[in-house]
C-alpha cells in the first residue's frame, strides 16, 4: 500500500478539516481517532480519507521520515499520545503539536524528544472550522530541519494574503515559539471582541439601536481602517433573525461568553515578563464577569444605573475610538512578544508574525498590514503607537476614544477594554505618573528604598520623621 506523506492524529472538527484540506492540495494523508464516536463521523463524513483505529497500522502507513500532526485537546492528552507514539517512531521523525498548547509545556516536550531524537514543531493554528478546511494562519516553531519535513504541506494549506504570500512560517528555532506567538494572538482577540462588544454595547443600550441598525453600523465600516473579519462577523450575526420569535438571534443569546483559557494565559505571560497589557486582562475579567449571570441579576436590582442624556457621538467618533482601542491593544500585545522574544533568545520577527495575521486567523484585519510596514521598517521599535503612521492616527482618535469612554462612564456601561486602551495610552505617554508617591509608600512601610530625580543610587528615610 503507498504510504502517506503525513498522519493525522485527532479526528475531531479541527482535525478532520485539516486533513481534508491537506488532500485538497494533492498531499496523501492518513487519519487516526481512538474514540470509536469520532471515528465513525470521519469515516461516514470525510470522503476519500483513509482512517485508521488502530495507533500501530497508522504510525506503519505514513512514509519515513515520518510526519504526525497532533490535532488533539492541549494538556496530558498531549503527554500521553506521546507515552504511546514514541515506541512506534524513528529517528528523524517529526511530531507537530498542533493544539493550543502552554508553550512552557512545548519546551518541555521539546527537550524530552531530543532526546529521541524525533523532531517536535510548535504549531499554532487559527482560524477555526472553516480555516481549518480552507486555509488557517499557521505558526510554526522548532528546529528548521523538523520544519523542512511538512513546510511544503503547511505552506500549501495555509490562507493566503493578497498580496499572494503563504500565511505560515517558521518563526523560530525553539517549538515554544509557535504556541507562545498563538497565545498572544487569542490573547489579541480576546481584546479585540471585547472592544467591538463594548461599542456594540453603547449603541443598543446607550442609543437604544435595534440589532438591525448597528449591524448596518458595522458593515459600514468594513471598507475602512478597521477593515477585518471580526467587523464582518459583528455585522453579519447582528443580522440575523430568529426564525421562531422573529426577533433578532443576539438578542436571545444568553450574555455569559466561555472561554479556553488561552487569554488567560495571554495575561499570565504578560505579568510574567511584566509587559503592561491591560486592554487582554480586562477582556479575560469581562467574560469572569458574564460568567456571574445570577450574581449580575441579583446586584442590577439593588444598584440603579446612571439616568441622563448621552452625549451624542457620531458613527465617524464610535469608529475612531474603536480604532484607538484596537491599535493599544495590539501595542500591548506585540510588547508582549518582543520582550519574551529577549527573554528566550527566540529572534523572533515581528513584521512576519503580522504578516501571517493578514489572512486566515480570526484577528485578520486590513490593519495588519500597517503593523507589519512599522516593524518592517524599524524592527526594533519598542512600541507600536510610536511609529509614525500609528502614532498619527492615535492624535486624531484618541480623543473620541476619550469621549466614548467618558459617555459610557456617565451612564454606567461597562467598557473595560476600551477604558483599558485609554489608560494604557495615557500612561505610556506621560512624562510623570504617581509611582514615585507608590516608591515613597514601600519605602514608609517596608524599608524597600527609593531613587531619587536629582541623584544616583537608592536612599531609604524616615517618614514619619518631622523635618
Amino acid at each position: 500500500m503507498t504510504q502517506a506523506d503525513i498522519g493525522v492524529l485527532g479526528l475531531g472538527v479541527m482535525g478532520r478539516n485539516l486533513a481534508l484540506n491537506i488532500a485538497d492540495r494533492r498531499f496523501s494523508v492518513v487519519g487516526y481517532e481512538r474514540d470509536p464516536a469520532l471515528l465513525t463521523q470521519a469515516m461516514a463524513t470525510a470522503e476519500g480519507l483513509i482512517v485508521h483505529g488502530e495507533l500501530e497500522r497508522f504510525v506503519a502507513s505514513i512514509k519515513r521520515p515520518r510526519a504526525l500532526l497532533l490535532m488533539i485537546t492541549a494538556g496530558p492528552p498531549v503527554d500521553q499520545s506521546i507515552k504511546a507514539l514514541l515506541p512506534l517512531l524513528s529517528p528523524g521523525d517529526v511530531l507537530v503539536d498542533a493544539g493550543n498548547s502552554d508553550y512552557q509545556d512545548t519546551g518541555r516536550r521539546e527537550a524530552l524528544l531530543r532526546q529521541a531524537r524525533i523532531g517536535y514543531l510548535g504549531l499554532g493554528v487559527s482560524g477555526g472550522e472553516e480555516g481549518a478546511r480552507h486555509g488557517p494562519a499557521l505558526m510554526a516553531g522548532g528546529a528548521s530541519a523538523a520544519y523542512a519535513r511538512v513546510a511544503p504541506v503547511l505552506t500549501a494549506i495555509a490562507a493566503r494574503a493578497d498580496d499572494g504570500a503563504s500565511c505560515a512560517a517558521r518563526l523560530g528555532n525553539a517549538a515554544a515559539v509557535g504556541h507562545f506567538v498563538k497565545m498572544m494572538h487569542n490573547g489579541i482577540e480576546y481584546a479585540d471582541m471585547q472592544l467591538i462588544a463594548e461599542i456594540h454595547d453603547l449603541l443598543s443600550r446607550g442609543y437604544q439601536l435595534p440589532a438591525r441598525e448597528i449591524s448596518d453600523v458595522f458593515a459600514g465600516w468594513t471598507n475602512g481602517p478597521l477593515a477585518s473579519f471580526l467587523i464582518e462577523a459583528t455585522a453579519t450575526v447582528l443580522r440575523r433573525t430568529d426564525t421562531e420569535t422573529g426577533m433578532p438571534l443576539v438578542d436571545l443569546v444568553l450574555d455569559t461568553a466561555g472561554q479556553k483559557g488561552t487569554g488567560r494565559l495571554a495575561s499570565i505571560a504578560a505579568l510574567e515578563f511584566a509587559v503592561a497589557a491591560p486592554s487582554i486582562a480586562e477582556a479575560v475579567a469581562a467574560r469572569v464577569v458574564s460568567s456571574l449571570k445570577d450574581q449580575r441579576a441579583a446586584a442590577s436590582v439593588r444598584f440603579s444605573r446612571p439616568v441622563g442624556d448621552l452625549p451624542l457621538l457620531d458613527q465617524q467618533q464610535l469608529a475612531d475610538a474603536l480604532l484607538a482601542g484596537k491599535i493599544c491593544a495590539y501595542a500591548q500585545g506585540f510588547a508582549v512578544l518582543s520582550v519574551a522574544s529577549q527573554a528566550h533568545g527566540w529572534e523572533l520577527a515581528l513584521d512576519q508574525v503580522a504578516r501571517i495575521w493578514r489572512a486566515g486567523c480570526i484577528i485578520r484585519a486590513r490593519f495588519l498590514d500597517d503593523v507589519a510596514a512599522a516593524f518592517g521598517s524599524t524592527p526594533a521599535l519598542t512600541n507600536l503607537i510610536m511609529a509614525p503612521e500609528f502614532a498619527s492616527t492615535l492624535e486624531r482618535t484618541v480623543p473620541a476614544l476619550r469621549a466614548v469612554v467618558t459617555a459610557c462612564v456617565a451612564s454606567g456601561i461597562p467598557a473595560p477594554a476600551l477604558s483599558a486602551s485609554l489608560a494604557y495610552f495615557d500612561g505610556y505617554v506621560s512624562a510623570r505618573l504617581p509611582a514615585n508617591l507608590i516608591q515613597a509608600q514601600r519605602d514608609c512601610f517596608g524599608s524597600h528604598g527609593y531613587q531619587r530625580i536629582d541623584r544616583p543610587g537608592t536612599f531609604h528615610s524616615d517618614w514619619s520623621a518631622a523635618e
